[in-house]
């Protein structure tokens, strides 16, 4: 059996602009306006646990992870990371278009409701959090219960 594994130290940022013309990285129109108006952003990728940014942006990430053999992406937003105000469902929407292997939503869980909104208004193939479990914030057993009252397919 042969497995890849690529790693790449990233995490997403989101970059705020007025056009989508003011860049030639990969754009979203958002719901969430930026701190000057801005209609559109683009997710930088970051390194140095988000200190440092890159000129790449998240789909040219994932589709060249993609491209070298990746199975998965996992998915990290450094803007949503800790805040437990739910997972950045743009960048995963966006992310998930971009390439046919799963991608696994990571950072920003904060409560049941948002396991259950990661898999309703994306196409997330699985969603993680951390520090709300070992908080004991959350119980893993809430989230299930949470996902089957939802009808949402969990193990």
């Amino acid at each position: 059996m042969c497995e890849t594994k690529v790693k790449y130290e990233t995490l997403e940022n989101q970059l705020n602009l007025q056009d989508d013309n003011e860049t030639t990285h990969n754009c979203i129109k958002t719901k969430f306006k930026g701190p000057n108006n801005e209609e559109y952003c683009w997710y930088q990728c970051t390194v140095q646990g988000g200190r440092k940014g890159t000129d790449v942006d998240a789909v040219q990430l994932v589709t060249a992870c993609e491209a070298l053999g990746a199975g998965e992406i996992l998915l990290n937003c450094i803007d949503k990371d800790g805040t437990n105000s739910g997972f950045d469902l743009e960048l995963i929407n966006q992310v998930k278009s971009s390439v046919s292997i799963p991608v696994i939503a990571s950072s920003g869980a904060g409560s049941t409701d948002d396991f259950v909104e990661v898999f309703q208004e994306t196409e997330a193939d699985a969603a993680l959090a951390a520090g709300i479990f070992h908080r004991k914030e959350v119980e893993i057993s809430e989230v299930k219960v949470a996902l089957k009252k939802a009808g949402i397919e969990h193990r």
